[in-house]
Formats: structure tokens, C-alpha cells, sequence
């Protein structure tokens, strides 16, 4: 036989070779797609640092048996844009120092790994066309052991094109001495800022891969970059920056939420415009009540049904009520008023108390407007609805000593 044929036998095998072995990872890929994608879920209780690295681990792991991934396998592993929404308490909505700990952490951690890793971009509009996946993420308090402080991660990989999980991770850990404290744009909002994006998000950290991340937060994911750069302007106190970026985001597609218009009030207060701040809150309080449910963080003085002494604390507090009883009135909406108090105190002085202070708000209501005095009841919960639970009677647990609004419907 001639070279010449022998070389074009052995180029023939190669090839067939190589087609071979596309095909199985064809083949594979393919079995994969159809197989059940399962979560990577810690059930030991870790230190904070531990248990993020358990879970950034087993989202990446997950990415890898990926068909998109395997394809690569007969080169280079190609690393991937991703983008992170800000991660926050799953319980409360909010920012705090924790969350952003956690944040940090994670996008440290997935920047180191040499194979399979991602490269963070931030959540800017402009990256969500660079990027191929999102990351979300939250951390659950759980309070279910009295004495014990506990934490749960949840992490989602959502590949932005198809809105599709494709990767989530659990891990438990210890709430040893980490920081709370809310955000400043969080701190200072009058109302629990949560509404059914927030609840979006936190669903979609909770997904399970091969399913499809929350509708109502995955087509608001553009203007939730906005709503981001909003917040970071806020919390640099950049006032009229913000308030700018807030009103370019609630006239986007799906920017009309409570964190909107929360920001577009608490820039107007802060640049100490009085008539568009109340005109802002009216906007607050008439989500809610379309929501059928409104917290507000009116504070009282310890042990009694008197406002904050603090009048930088409480002075807007008669402009609240005043446009609580307007938007109310207005809606024709029947409420029930429920005071809540932190976890400090016996029980059955705390559920005294929340009566006391809910039956309060609802005389003050009446007084601002008459029309609404039969269409509102008062309830006291005491601390038995705590979002925090902390007990600290400070900042952190600023929203367990809410009043809250829940709309029924009229007998």
C-alpha cells in the first residue's frame, strides 16, 4: 500500500473518530437536557464563610455537567459574563450589610476558580446584553430554635435568554456576630419596601433548575438595574442623582414599583421638597392599598402610644396619616389597623401594646377623615409577626415595630 493511502486511512480514523466522539457528547448532552436537574442543598450548619463557599461550589458544579459546557470539553473551558442582582434578606426585602458581605463574597469567590468560573459584570442596563446568565441570591433568618441564630443562602443561576434556572444551591449557616443594618435607602423608607417584584426575586432564588425563574421579576430585570443604580446614587447621598435615575426607571416598561416610588419620596425629603414628598407618599400608600396590604414604620416612644419624640424621626409622621386617610377614603377601602411590637417584653404585654398603638392610628384616621371611621378596625399582633426578631430595638429590627394596613373587603 502507498504512504499516500495509508496517511488518508489514518486522517479517515481520526475523523471517525472525532465524529464518534461528538456524537456521544451529542448523545450525552442530550440525555442531559432531558434528565432531572437536581439543587445542591447543605444541611450542615457551617460558619458564614464556609457555607458560601459550599454553595458558590455547587452552583458552578452544576453549570459543568451543562450541555453549553460540555461542548467545550474538547478545548479550553471558556468562562462566563454574569451579572448579580444585589442579594437581599429574603424576609424583609432589604439591603443590609450582611447581604452585601455575602455578595462580595460570592463574586470572589466565583472570580477565583481557574476553570468553570464566571466573570462579574455589574448590574448595569448596559451589561444584560454582555451577559449570559444572572445571579440572584438571599439570605433566610431562621428562627425556629429559641437561643439559636441561624441562616439559610439560597443561590439561583438564571441564563438570561430562555429565563431558565440552571443552576441553584442551599447551604445553612451560623449568624454569628454579622452586621444587619439595613441600607441607608432601606433605613430610611417609611414603608416595608416589598411588593410582588421582591417576592419575584425571592422565588427565583428558590427555583429549582430546569424550571423557569419568577415572570413577574424576570420581566422587570432591566429596569431593576436602574432601580439599583437609584439606590447606590441614595446611599452616597447623591440626592438629585437619584431622584433622576428613580424617575427614568418608573417611566420604563414595569418600573411602577414600591421601591420607585419609595426612592422618588426619599429624595424629595431629603432635597426638602415638602409638596412633592407628600404627593410622593400618596403615591406609597395608594400601591399598597391596591396591593390590599401597606407597612408603615411609625415609631413610638418605648411603652406607649406616643410618636418618637424625635421630631426628625416623626415629624413626617402627621403627613402619613394625613395621606393614609385621604387614600383611603378615596379607594373606599375597609382596613384593619395592625400594631406590631419588637421581641422585647412578656407576650402579653406586647400584644397590649400593639392594640394600644393600632387603636391609636386608627383615632387619628377617623379625626383626618370621618368618612373612613366605620370602615376601620384595629388588631394588635404583639411580636408574634416579627420580620427580624432581634429584639434589638434599633435599625436592624426598625420594621417588627410596624403598623400595618391590610385591606378586607366590607361587610
Amino acid at each position: 500500500m502507498s504512504s499516500a493511502g495509508h496517511t488518508n486511512r489514518i486522517v479517515f480514523s481520526v475523523q471517525l473518530a472525532r465524529a464518534a466522539m461528538l456524537g456521544c457528547l451529542a448523545l450525552l448532552a442530550g440525555c442531559l437536557e432531558t434528565a432531572p436537574k437536581q439543587p445542591t442543598v447543605s444541611t450542615n450548619e457551617l460558619s458564614f464563610s464556609e457555607a458560601i463557599v459550599v454553595a458558590t461550589d455547587g452552583l458552578v458544579g452544576q453549570t459543568q455537567k451543562l450541555p453549553a459546557f460540555l461542548a467545550k470539553m474538547e478545548s479550553k473551558i471558556v468562562r462566563k459574563n454574569v451579572v448579580v442582582d444585589p442579594m437581599i434578606d429574603a424576609t424583609s426585602g432589604q439591603q443590609t450589610q450582611t447581604t452585601q458581605l455575602l455578595e462580595r463574597r460570592i463574586g470572589e469567590r466565583l472570580a477565583a476558580r481557574k476553570e468553570g468560573g464566571f466573570d462579574l459584570l455589574p448590574f448595569k442596563t448596559e451589561n444584560l446584553s454582555k451577559v449570559q446568565y444572572l445571579l440572584t441570591g438571599t439570605l433566610t433568618r431562621l428562627l425556629g430554635v429559641p437561643g439559636k441564630k441561624s441562616l439559610q443562602i439560597n443561590l439561583a443561576l438564571v441564563e438570561l435568554k430562555t429565563g431558565q434556572v440552571v443552576a441553584q444551591a442551599s447551604a445553612l449557616a451560623r449568624d454569628d456576630g454579622l452586621n444587619h443594618t439595613p441600607l441607608a435607602i432601606y433605613q430610611d423608607s417609611p414603608v416595608l419596601v416589598k411588593d410582588r417584584v421582591v417576592d419575584g426575586y425571592i422565588s427565583t432564588a428558590l427555583t429549582a433548575p430546569g424550571s423557569a425563574a419568577n415572570s413577574t421579576y424576570m420581566e422587570r430585570v432591566s429596569v431593576a438595574s436602574v432601580i439599583n443604580e437609584a439606590g447606590s446614587l441614595y446611599n452616597a447621598e447623591r440626592y438629585q442623582e437619584s431622584l433622576a435615575k428613580y424617575q427614568e426607571a418608573r417611566g420604563q416598561t414595569g418600573g411602577e414599583q414600591l421601591r420607585t416610588l419609595n426612592g422618588i419620596y426619599l429624595n424629595n425629603v431629603r432635597l426638602g421638597r415638602t409638596a412633592e414628598a407628600e404627593w410622593a407618599f400618596g403615591q406609597i400608600v395608594a400601591y399598597g392599598l391596591r396591593a390590599n396590604k401597606l407597612d408603615v414604620k411609625f415609631l413610638f416612644n418605648p411603652g406607649s402610644t406616643e410618636f418618637w419624640s424625635d421630631t426628625k424621626v416623626s415629624g413626617a409622621y402627621p403627613m402619613w396619616l394625613r395621606q393614609i386617610a385621604k387614600e383611603g377614603s378615596g379607594a373606599r377601602v375597609c382596613m384593619v389597623i395592625v400594631g406590631h411590637t419588637s421581641h422585647t417584653g412578656s407576650e402579653q404585654t406586647n400584644d397590649a401594646l400593639s392594640l394600644q398603638r393600632a387603636t391609636f392610628i386608627q383615632q387619628r384616621l377617623a379625626t383626618e377623615a370621618p368618612t373612613l371611621a366605620q370602615r376601620i378596625k384595629a388588631s394588635g399582633m404583639g411580636w408574634r409577626e416579627n420580620l427580624v426578631g432581634s429584639g434589638s430595638d434599633n435599625a436592624v429590627d426598625a420594621l417588627d415595630r410596624r403598623v400595618e394596613f391590610r385591606v378586607e373587603p366590607c361587610n
